[in-house]
């Protein structure tokens, strides 16, 4: 069989478990004509989504009594749309920073046609998501002191090992856009955002349309540092005309 993208070998290999009871990592690999390495990804990308239940050697269905109905929250469409948008900036090869939170984290599903890319993360979650895309990207983690909070690693450390590399992009978010000095954060931890933009040639910003107006004490990114602002449909004309006029660029996902 030829190979077939990863979202279509995901779902045939739910629909053999299904058929047979059971799948073996070597039966897979050879069925599909790939790695047992990329088969044993596979598995446990669906395992995490509650698919099935990996064991030694492949896999067999989840047992009726562990199946609960409290699904994880999909991603929201206007996520998806602004993620849909600012991947778009991407180029094959690309070095880029996906910094922390569940906006820039929507980004790892458009990556999945990307080419050698090289990607800087100080999340686990992110880290963890990227190992499974086909091809996978050369990955980078900052390191440094985790932080409960924002479920990331800061500190100086951290900020060190942004400072040995330079990046294409940045792709941050933010918990508010204040119009008159940049975006803000509830986390007071705003010194390793300030380095990602310092290292990254273009530094975008992903935003829901709600987002836009509010002011939070915390400044993280002033306009001064942010050269595109990718947000939805929702944003007003006014929010429209003043982002633009500081001179950024604006992204309307639609």
């Amino acid at each position: 069989m030829s190979k077939r993208n990863t979202q279509q070998r995901r779902h045939t290999i739910v629909s053999l478990l299904n058929e047979q009871g059971e799948v073996t990592v070597d039966e897979l690999s050879q069925r599909f004509e790939t790695s047992e390495v990329t088969i044993r990804k596979d598995l446990t990308a669906l395992e995490k989504n509650g698919l099935l239940l990996r064991r030694y050697g492949g896999a067999v269905p989840v047992p009726s009594e562990m199946v609960t109905e409290n699904a994880s929250e999909p991603v929201s469409k206007r996520k998806q749309a602004i993620a849909h948008a600012a991947a778009g900036r991407i180029r094959d090869h690309n070095r880029i920073i996906i910094d922390s939170g569940s906006t820039t984290a929507a980004l790892l599903g458009e990556l999945g046609q990307k080419h050698g890319l090289i990607v800087m993360t100080n999340s686990l979650n992110i880290a963890n998501a990227l190992r499974e895309l086909e091809p996978e990207p050369t990955l980078l983690m900052t390191g440094g002191t985790w932080d409960a909070t924002s479920e990331s690693f800061q500190g100086q450390v951290a900020e060190l090992v942004l400072r040995s590399y330079d990046f294409d992009q940045l792709f941050i978010g933010a918990d508010g856009i204040d119009l008159e000095r940049g975006t803000t954060t509830f986390n007071e931890l705003t010194g390793l955002s300030r380095v990602m933009a310092e290292v990254a040639r273009e530094v975008v910003v992903m935003v829901e349309s709600d987002k836009l107006g509010r002011k939070i004490p915390n400044l993280e990114l002033p306009w001064s540092a942010i050269h595109t602002l990718v947000t939805d449909k929702g944003i007003s004309e006014d929010f429209q005309q003043q982002i633009e006029l500081k001179g950024i660029n604006l992204v309307i996902a639609p």
